[in-house]
């Protein structure tokens, strides 16, 4: 998944240096991934959550000059380099906003739970009881890539703290507490997470379906 997410953020025009927030310990081997697709990428030891890998590959970018950060999941391996220049070309048609979001809007319909969802394990007794159902007029699945200005994105994460950091599950969370706008707008394909063995066979056969073999 990592190469092509790697491929795609490496063949996008809007895309400078790219720069991989990897698992303590397995940088050389992230390395000799993206230098074997011929991508020069910076690999950087990520923390113990997805937001503080981030909040770690942002210290490394240089302050002067970057005015724009391009966030994306390598559990999103099917966005494509036009998307990726789609969402900072809105970015830099909206100078009233600070960040847009890939998105999609939510089609199916939403339960509220009862019982908060146990962070391990499965419910008892089977699982949760629905308290209400939800309208999804104004609903929309978060996605990756995310793009916000670098100024705005480095003030979200200082003005985090620690709590805040560990507990956000996107950037967009950050900079929308720290008082910023953000924009969603949908991809032009899928643009699926994949979390499960389902998940990574349904990715492979779309892109090899892309790739016409």
């Amino acid at each position: 998944m990592l190469a092509w997410s790697l491929e795609a953020l490496a063949e996008a025009q809007s895309v400078g240096e790219v720069i991989v927030a990897a698992p303590p310990g397995s940088e050389r081997e992230i390395g000799a991934i993206a230098a074997s697709l011929g991508v020069s990428a910076r690999i950087v030891a990520g923390g113990e959550t997805r937001a503080e890998s981030v909040a770690l590959a942002v210290e490394g970018i240089e302050a002067n000059g970057v005015e724009i950060v391009v966030i994306h999941d390598a559990a999103r391996p099917l966005i494509t380099p036009a998307d990726i220049d789609t969402l900072v070309g809105e970015l830099g048609e909206r100078p009233d906003a600070d960040g847009v979001i890939a998105a999609s809007a939510l089609a199916d319909t939403v339960k509220r739970a009862r019982e908060p969802r146990p962070e391990k394990g499965e419910f008892p007794r089977g699982g949760p009881t629905i308290s209400k159902t939800e309208s999804r007029e104004h609903l929309w699945r978060a996605e990756t890539p995310q793009v916000f200005r670098a100024e705005i994105l480095r003030k979200a994460i200082g003005e985090a703290g620690a709590q805040r950091l560990r507990a956000a599950t996107d950037e967009a969370f950050l900079v929308e507490k720290a008082g910023g706008k953000v924009l969603m707008r949908e991809v032009s394909g899928l643009n699926p997470k994949v979390t499960t063995p389902d998940d990574l066979l349904l990715a492979d056969h779309l892109l090899r379906r892309r790739a016409g073999s």
